[in-house]
């Protein structure tokens, strides 16, 4: 077997050798009474896995005093302090509806983890009182003697008594063969019996093994802010500031003019709960939760709600190798060389068989590999006898086969080890120098090997080399097209292992992941207080991002890869399955624990996969995209429509006071008009010996008089009261706003939305900018809505010209209260659409279902609403008749008003998107292009390798593509010695010269221009090369071909659009159109 290049010992403050060096010196266990371990576990306590485990009344209770329900609480306080008890009722039923929601998806969540840890409860053989006995491993202590037999786990950290034992340690280092120990070495708990039995004296237990120091790490991370709440809180705080100045300001002008200061702080909380977003944190927490419950139909359990919409922005991920992107299981290769005459791989595997028990199931690793292969065939051995065998020995390495053949009755031996070993028996120079070039050739490419050689004739003391075995833990099947899928969705994989930088760089050259794999040289260590390095990201973020991958890694340095992307701005990935990767799933912004994680992974991880692979994954991020762009539509339609009423409100109080409007009045006593009239008004009222002509104005002015108010009032207005003096509606209506319409908008989860091709971020200037422009439309419709009904007794105004007839104070709110209801819920279905028009996107059949119950609904309530006084407000449904001449087709004006301005809204939504990329306002091109999830600009001078990552993600998936497109072409030159297929492979070859001169180009620093000049010119050759290869190529082998030519395309165009994007500020969508039809024309 080729020797394997250990890993370079680093001062790590989690390795193999702190704190547990070889003791060849120590007490061995006889085992201990029940007393002792009683003892000793109140000592050193249970053998587990410390955890932080959360009541669930206290996550309840955190539910409570986030920052959006503490602003509820305020409102709730102040709507209490006035009096209004409804309204408070109101406010803390959402504010509980929404605790109780985040607390069931939070609990739901951590159950599910537990009942799979659940499964999986361990135990151990240990002596107590002098006797055997399987045991809770919990209950380990140190001193205690336990049995480690082959497929057992190790309970703890033990050092072996006697003998030796092959132990399998890739869930703790990544190494994919087992190590043999030997007696003083120290077993870790975690790791695997594979081959031997031995007894052994339980060391370090629970938090003093590696698998608890490991843990200790995960301490190190948490406590911060996720992405979303950050994001929401910055929404939030926009929302709030702006209320809180406009309310303040209302506030204001309302005392100034007079106005009682209950009225004026009753009208300003008004406008405050109207304000506050308050069914923003529900309905993402909803839309997250329907997002995990998909997501666990894919085999993914997703611990962390929040960790949903970190996937859809992820755009680095960081994988372990062994169990995660290859089987974990080692397997033949094809090349096989041959050193006797007749021999071939199926012949070699049948000698390796020979050497080994094959009639008895496989004793180790080696075994297993040639005993299972799928080209063996057993059954041909029948035809021989074993009659003598030796096993694996430490000091010999090698194990050895005597065989009769029942045929002739000839004897032979068969032995198999590694290749140095095996040569030791031989002696032909000449085969020990090919033997040598062949094992450092695979060497190189990370390929093991395992040498067979047998006697021939009737010497049985001569050896000769009969052949090489090579085998490599390989690639799942799935795994090369996962990572292609991730590329080309923007997310750059790199492979973090602690195995073997050479078997690292071959595993990647096959997976189409690139070969510039470093080892930890390139890489920091812990300070003495074991934290990162403050200048972690500043220092090493360039090497970690042009990285392809890292090897020989120990724990601390996957941690710290992690925490160098995340300090400069990536949002980062992490998947592994061993104790050695939970710190960096704990520190990732997406942990991902993979099938068959150990419980520390489990434990750190924010997303657990339940099914092998990382195809899983790919689906979450198309998933998690979706349901990013769900949470991104509803947090623009709510922005808009909390606009849209805090700006309403505010412009009607100062521009649109209802008093300074005429207003229904009953006809003068002893006139034509008051015949057939239910009350008139009197022409002259007196009062205190002074007689007055009774008008409109004359009425208003005298309302402070208890007298003349209570006496005409009834008789002079038709509301039975004068118009206030501004206005307002009724917290009532606005929270039934809030109930039908957020409320129904839960079922956004279920839209049907696009994900991006690239990894999404929160552009929220340009958030904000189009929810203006969309809550704008809206605001100023509704206020021209408002001034026409208010002027409806107007005889010259708009309502009586088009025969709508004057309006009663009472409909004139609800006529609002209609328009803003609906008004609303349109504004949802054009901001669902962004950038194209609200028919250009199908919405699902339940948010269809939820919008038209909800617009019913208010329909409904409007046209129905009890004539009265609803929060001290007038109130009258539309649908009533105030008089014979009453139009009860308002409700269907208003709704052909509404859909009218949507139109326009829509427009306008389209005609700032347009403007927004045309000019890159806001950056949004450019920060879409560059791939990092806080980075806007290339040449921002606080973010250096913003530049760099452009094109990054592209670049590996073009030179994988071309790669592939090369090996088809290769392929297809050997079936058919045509010469036309030959230059296809040259063309291609000069594609692959191109695309690394784009490379060194995209990271020069040359100016601005100039990099978009070369990168254009490159990819134009790109192309032209690529339109050369694929008209050359032979009819017959064209179908099979062109897929990979295909590929390579479609990488190189996306590379193409993603640079103008970024370096000239251009659409990336409408540049990947103009290429895509320039090669068509």
């Amino acid at each position: 077997m080729a020797e394997q290049e250990k890993p370079k010992e680093e001062h790590a403050p989690i390795n193999f050798d702190e704190n547990h060096e070889e003791k060849r010196d120590f007490v061995i266990s006889e085992g201990l009474t029940t007393a002792e371990a009683e003892e000793l576990i109140k000592v050193h306590g249970r053998n587990e896995l410390e955890e932080k485990h959360t009541p669930s009344w206290l996550i309840f209770l955190r539910q409570l005093y986030q920052p959006m329900p503490i602003m509820i609480w305020i409102a709730a306080i102040v709507e209490g302090a006035i009096e209004n008890w409804a309204d408070m009722g109101i406010l803390l039923g959402i504010q509980f509806i929404n605790a109780t929601l985040g607390w069931y998806e939070t609990t739901k969540a951590g159950d599910a983890v537990a009942a799979l840890k659940a499964s999986l409860k361990p135990l151990a053989t240990a002596k107590r009182d002098g006797k055997w006995a399987n045991i809770d491993a919990g209950n380990l202590v140190p001193g205690d003697l336990v049995l480690l037999a082959s497929g057992s786990a190790v309970p703890a950290d033990c050092l072996i008594n006697h003998g030796t034992v092959d132990i399998d340690q890739a869930a703790l280092t990544g190494e994919s063969l087992p190590v043999t120990m030997h007696k003083g070495d120290s077993a870790k708990m975690g790791s695997t019996v594979v081959r031997g039995e031995t007894e052994a004296t339980v060391e370090f237990t629970g938090k003093n093994t590696f698998f608890g120091k490991t843990a200790s790490m995960l301490q190190q991370s948490g406590g911060e802010l996720g992405h979303l709440q950050k994001i929401l809180l910055t929404i939030m705080f926009v929302l709030v500031v702006t209320s809180f100045i406009l309310c303040g300001t209302a506030f204001g002008y309302l005392l100034g003019m007079g106005e009682p200061f209950k009225e004026a702080l009753s009208f300003t909380v008004v406008l405050l709960v109207a304000s506050i977003p308050i069914a923003i944190e529900i309905v993402c927490t909803t839309t997250l939760a329907l997002g995990s419950r998909e997501l666990s139909r894919h085999g993914a359990i997703v611990t962390r709600l929040a960790a949903i919409e970190d996937m859809a922005g992820m755009n680095m991920l960081c994988s372990d190798k062994t169990g995660t992107l290859t089987l974990n299981k080692m397997a033949i290769q094809d090349d096989t060389p041959t050193y006797l005459p007749g021999l071939d791989q199926r012949k070699l595997l049948h000698l390796g068989a020979l050497a080994a028990k094959w009639h008895e199931p496989p004793r180790d690793a080696l075994d297993t590999l040639v005993l299972t292969c799928e080209t063996q065939d057993l059954s041909a051995l029948d035809v021989y006898e074993q009659i003598d065998y030796m096993p694996f020995d430490p000091t010999v390495k090698r194990t050895e086969g005597t065989i009769k053949d029942k045929r002739d009755g000839t004897t032979f031996k068969v032995t198999k080890g590694a290749p140095h070993i095996i040569l030791k028996l031989t002696h032909d120079e000449r085969i020990h120098h090919m033997v040598d070039e062949t094992v450092a050739a695979f060497g190189q490419r990370g390929i093991r090997c395992l040498a067979i050689a047998r006697t021939l004739g009737d010497d049985l003391n001569t050896w000769h080399m009969a052949g090489l075995l090579t085998f490599l833990d390989p690639p799942r099947p799935d795994t090369k097209d996962t990572i292609h899928k991730a590329m080309a969705y923007g997310v750059d994989v790199k492979m973090i292992t602690g195995d073997n930088i050479l078997i690292a760089k071959e595993t990647a050259r096959v997976l189409g992941m690139g070969t510039n794999i470093q080892d930890p040289k390139s890489l920091p260590t812990m300070d003495a207080e074991g934290k990162a390095p403050k200048d972690l990201g500043k220092k090493y973020g360039k090497i970690i991002m042009e990285a392809d991958g890292f090897a020989q890694v120990y724990p601390e340095h996957k941690y710290l890869i992690v925490e160098a992307l995340r300090q400069n701005g990536f949002a980062c990935g992490m998947t592994g399955d061993g104790v050695n990767d939970a710190p960096a799933l704990k520190r990732a912004d997406v942990g991902v624990a993979v099938q068959g994680a150990t419980d520390a992974a489990r434990a750190a991880a924010d997303i657990v996969l339940t099914e092998p692979g990382l195809s899983t994954i790919v689906h979450g991020i198309v998933t998690a995209r979706c349901i990013f762009q769900r949470m991104k539509n509803f947090i623009n339609y709510r922005i808009a429509a909390t606009l849209q009423l805090l700006t309403f409100f505010f412009i009607a109080v100062f521009a649109l006071p209802p008093i300074d409007y005429p207003q229904g009045m009953w006809p003068t006593c002893n006139t034509p008009a008051a015949v057939g009239s239910p009350t008139c008004c009197p022409e002259t009222y007196t009062y205190d010996n002074v007689t007055s002509t009774v008008t409109m104005e004359w009425l208003r002015d005298n309302q402070g008089n208890d007298e003349i108010a209570n006496n005409l009032n009834g008789v002079c207005f038709t509301d039975g009261e004068p118009w206030p003096d501004f206005f307002k509606m009724p917290v009532l209506m606005l929270m039934l706003i809030t109930l039908l319409n957020d409320g129904t908008l839960i079922s956004i989860g279920y839209d049907h939305v696009k994900p991006s091709a690239m990894p999404e971020k929160w552009n929220l200037p340009a958030l904000f900018a189009i929810s203006i422009v969309l809550g704008m439309v809206a605001c100023g419709s509704s206020l021209l809505l408002l001034w026409a009904a208010l002027d409806s007794w107007n005889t010259n105004g708009i309502f009586q010209k088009w025969g709508l007839g004057g309006m009663p104070y009472g409909k004139v709110t609800t006529i609002i209260y209609l328009k803003v209801s609906v008004s609303d819920f349109l504004t949802l279905f054009s901001a669902r659409t962004h950038d194209g028009f609200f028919w250009s996107a199908r919405p699902s059949p339940i948010l269809m279902g939820a919008a038209l119950l909800a617009l019913s609904l208010s329909t409904i309530l409007a046209c129905v609403w009890p004539k009265g006084h609803t929060d001290k407000q007038l109130s009258m449904g539309l649908a009533y008749e105030t008089d014979p001449h009453s139009n009860t087709l308002m409700p269907l004006w208003i709704w052909i008003y509404c859909v009218f301005w949507w139109f326009v809204q829509d427009f306008m939504k389209v005609a700032a998107y347009w403007m927004m990329h045309r000019y890159n306002w806001f950056d949004i091109n450019t920060s879409m292009a560059i791939n990092k999830r806080d980075a806007n600009k290339v040449d921002d001078r606080h973010d250096p390798l913003a530049r760099g990552s452009v094109g990054l993600v592209e670049g590996k998936l073009l030179a994988a593509k071309v790669e592939e497109a090369q090996a088809k072409v290769n392929a297809a030159i050997k079936h058919d010695q045509a010469t036309n297929l030959g230059r296809a492979s040259a063309n291609l070859g000069r594609v692959s010269a191109n695309l690394k001169q784009a490379g060194m180009a995209r990271h020069s620093g040359n100016p601005k221009g100039a990099d978009v000049e070369g990168a254009a010119q490159t990819v134009e050759n790109v192309l032209l090369h690529l339109d050369e290869a694929r008209g050359e190529l032979d009819p017959k082998v064209q179908q099979e071909i062109a897929p990979a030519i295909e590929g390579v395309r479609e990488a190189a165009e996306k590379l193409a659009a993603n640079t103008a994007a970024a370096l000239g500020g251009a659409n990336p969508e409408q540049t990947l159109a103009k290429i895509s039809s320039k090669r068509h024309m």
